[in-house]
């Protein structure tokens, strides 16, 4: 049951993670196009500017987004418990004093 557990919690958390990217990033570009829209309105031959400068901060945004979005699905992809390598011990070094005998 452990192990089981410990990928439903894995998968619960990249879950919520991405879907607080998402939400994130939404939030981001509605408050970013409603406030070019109002400086539009309030300047209109100033248009051309606020549209260059709302499309590059939209475009980051929605990287930011995206980069979220796969470090949660990445996180998803490697979920398995590690395994616990039993390999041999190392040797033990000998001094010179336990060789010569």
């Amino acid at each position: 049951m452990g192990d089981t557990l410990y990928i439903g919690y894995g998968y619960l958390g990249a879950g919520l993670g991405a879907g607080l990217v998402l939400i994130g990033s939404g939030l981001g570009i509605g408050k970013l196009a409603a406030a070019a829209l109002e400086g539009t309105a309030r300047q209109p031959e100033a248009s051309g500017t606020l549209r260059t400068t709302m499309i590059i901060a939209a475009a980051l945004i929605e990287g930011l987004g995206f980069f979220g979005l796969i470090v949660c699905l990445l996180a998803v992809m490697n979920f398995s418990k590690p395994a616990i390598s039993e390999a041999a011990p190392a040797p033990v070094q000998q001094t010179a004093a336990q060789a010569a005998q």
